[in-house]
């Protein structure tokens, strides 16, 4: 192997090696290091304290899936809050709906948003620009606990793996607050892990999102860069059964991944996980 390789290594028993050409932004923030590198495998990749967050070469996979199926079913999509996504995918892909009237993104580091624009504009693109977005640099946590209740139609909280700032996001009075902010009908979505790899965790979030919200719907695909083979994310509040047609025809077109038949797919449980969600719901 040849030239600069980066790997993340996940349990301490598995690892992802990048091959990287050159470093296109490196900082340290008052949260985290930020780096914005070049690679031949993903193009330009953002890890944040040694994590792959994104790439250019599979993000759409992520962002599409943790928007898509809560905006294409929630009763309501007027007002969206984002928790997050500093990158500026999961605000792109929001904005892609024309019923969305407002979309609150509350990112605690300016200065990944500010990285992320200046060498990684493909990710967020249009969306930095859309009057309808506000961008807000604080923290999530406080700003939920601050929010009216009932104010927003849809959560998504877009945040890392639960470490550093992003631990508290994964707590139960989090969930609960979120629950507040967004009154009867309204639904939340978030990136919930591998059930293979943080398996313990992926469970933590189903039991916790659970036992504040009665249900939870964890839906499946696959994210290159995360190593993993399978992803997750999570939606309450909404049946992802029942699909809003017009919705789904308003975005599809423009989608690299998400589809009503992924959707549909998506939610699909494997046998095994299938059966440890019902234990938990019977325990």
């Amino acid at each position: 192997m040849t030239g600069l390789w980066y790997r993340e290594v996940f349990r301490d028993q598995l690892s992802l090696g990048v091959r990287v050409e050159r470093t296109l932004h490196a900082s340290r923030s008052a949260f985290q290091r930020i780096e914005i590198v070049e690679t031949p495998f993903f193009g330009k990749m953002l890890v944040l304290d040694g994590i792959f967050m994104t790439s250019e070469a599979d993000e759409h996979y992520y962002h599409e899936m943790i928007v898509h199926p809560a905006l294409c079913t929630a009763p309501r999509i007027a007002r969206v809050l984002i928790i997050g996504g500093g990158d500026g995918g999961t605000a792109r892909e929001v904005l892609r709906h024309p019923d969305v009237e407002r979309c609150t993104m509350v990112e605690i580091d300016r200065a990944v948003v500010e990285a992320c624009k200046a060498h990684l504009p493909e990710i967020g693109r249009e969306g930095w620009d859309d009057p309808r977005l506000e961008l807000r640099f604080e923290d999530g946590i406080e700003f939920v606990k601050r929010a009216p209740a009932g104010s927003f139609d849809v959560v998504i909280l877009d945040g890392s793996d639960p470490v550093g700032p992003a631990e508290g996001l994964f707590d139960r009075s989090f969930y609960e607050g979120v629950k507040r902010v967004l009154g009867d009908g309204g639904v939340f979505a978030l990136q919930s892990e591998s059930p293979t790899v943080y398996e313990k965790v992926f469970y933590e979030i189903q039991a916790t999102l659970r036992g504040v919200f009665g249900a939870s719907h964890p839906y499946f695909g696959s994210v290159t860069l995360y190593g993993s083979g399978m992803w997750t994310w999570t939606m309450t509040g909404a049946d992802p059964s029942q699909l809003r047609p017009e919705r789904a025809a308003a975005v599809a077109e423009r989608c690299r991944y998400w589809s009503p038949e992924i959707h549909r797919a998506a939610f699909a449980q494997p046998a095994e996980i299938a059966r440890q969600l019902q234990a938990l719901a019977s325990s």
